[in-house]
């Protein structure tokens, strides 16, 4: 939705007519504080996310590669040159059936 002039005009007498003059230096420096603190936030916050999913990216596909080969290794599977989808394959052919009660 686009304003035109005339409309930004009548929205400037309206805040004039409620605020004063004398108000609206005041009103525009919070409203320039209010939008510094909400951009810094907001860089703070993607930062942060930056961080969480850099260290999601590394963490876990090392543990879970080290996890999946103990776990082969305990059941007595061969782990070289496996991929963890071979050996969580070949895990889940080793580990006994479990009947499902219905």
């Amino acid at each position: 939705m686009a304003f035109g002039p005339m409309e930004i005009a009548l929205v400037v007498v309206v805040i004039i007519i409620l605020f004063g003059a004398a108000k609206i230096p005041e009103l525009a420096r919070s409203l320039g504080k209010a939008t510094g603190e909400f951009k810094k936030g907001q860089k703070e916050v993607e930062r942060e996310l930056a961080d969480v999913e850099k260290t999601v990216k590394e963490a876990p596909s090392e543990n879970r590669t080290s996890k999946i080969k103990q776990m082969a290794q305990d059941l007595g599977i061969s782990t070289g040159g496996k991929t963890d989808e071979q050996l969580l394959e070949e895990i889940q052919k080793k580990m006994p059936k479990v009947k499902s009660e219905t």
